[in-house]
């Protein structure tokens, strides 16, 4: 008997789904992003802060009664996710139906779909197109004194090689809420076959240099003996935070305006690379 196999397409969220959430959210409250980013939180990195840990802090700083956050609650950053659905990347949410489509003409075979972000969990699940299109979402936590009063702490802080924690829970197949409860469980060994999504059948999407970690996590195997995946990088060459880091030659750069053209047959052509290969393995058992 053949065994079904399941595809994993695993996204950062800002920048390469919708512009910066926390930018976009931090604007509609007055505060200027660019003086945010580039003067409060990297004083605090450049004082030794984690990069996540310093701009959680710097949300903190600026809630509270007359500060420009106000008394921040996780019901506060949902509604403003909500609006988000209209400042999705082109192509989106129809690349997701389309991916669908294709891997549902391989027979036993599904796609899932992933986000793992650095971002505030609250605001990307208030998106309905997260809602309707992601079968898992792993994002920054904030808690307050009660479930609907003001945020006060940080729950869970996802720093660029925390992501590959949650890349492991995926390829383990271990449900969040279980890992929400035993915090340790996705360090339990599991051999390779035996892990729900394989490495070579996931694919990695980001934008910036905190998913490098997960870049070399997916497409190096960890040690499975069928290999590794696929990563891919979007980059908007008008992000002033990583054109002279990834690109001093700007003329190198691919535009957001390329990646929006192209993105949709990267995807197809590189969801039909794993399931060729999941497909030979299948056959090998």
């Amino acid at each position: 008997m053949v065994s079904s196999t399941t595809l994993a397409v695993i996204f950062d969220f800002d920048d390469t789904l919708v512009p910066d959430s926390t930018s976009e959210f931090l604007k509609a409250h007055g505060i200027d992003p660019e003086h945010f980013w580039l003067t409060e939180v990297k004083a605090l990195v450049d004082d030794g802060y984690d990069p996540t840990l310093a701009y959680l802090k710097r949300i903190f700083d600026n809630s509270g009664d007359g500060k420009p956050l106000g008394q921040l609650t996780n019901k506060a950053l949902s509604d403003f996710g909500s609006t988000l659905d209209s400042k999705f990347f082109h192509g989106i949410p129809q690349v997701f139906e389309d991916l669908r489509d294709i891997v549902s003409k391989f027979r036993d075979m599904k796609v899932e779909f992933y986000i793992v972000s650095g971002g505030l969990e609250s605001i990307i699940r208030g998106s309905q197109i997260v809602n309707d299109q992601f079968d898992g979402v792993y994002g920054c936590q904030l808690a307050g004194d009660t479930s609907d009063g003001p945020l006060r702490y940080i729950k869970r802080a996802i720093t660029f090689t925390e992501k590959t924690r949650y890349v492991f829970e995926i390829n383990k197949g271990i449900p969040a809420a279980d890992v929400l409860k035993t915090p340790y469980l996705v360090n339990r060994s599991k051999p390779h076959p035996e892990r729900r999504i394989r490495f070579p059948d996931m694919i990695y999407v980001g934008d910036g240099l905190t998913d490098i970690p997960c870049f070399s996590l997916v497409m190096g195997g960890a040690g499975d003996p069928e290999g590794g995946g696929l990563a891919f990088a979007v980059f908007d060459r008008r992000n002033k935070r990583f054109k002279n880091t990834l690109f001093p030659d700007e003329s190198l750069a691919p535009t957001r305006q390329t990646i929006q053209r192209n993105a949709r047959w990267v995807l197809f052509f590189a969801l039909l690379w794993p399931a060729d290969v999941a497909q030979s393995r299948s056959k090998k058992n």
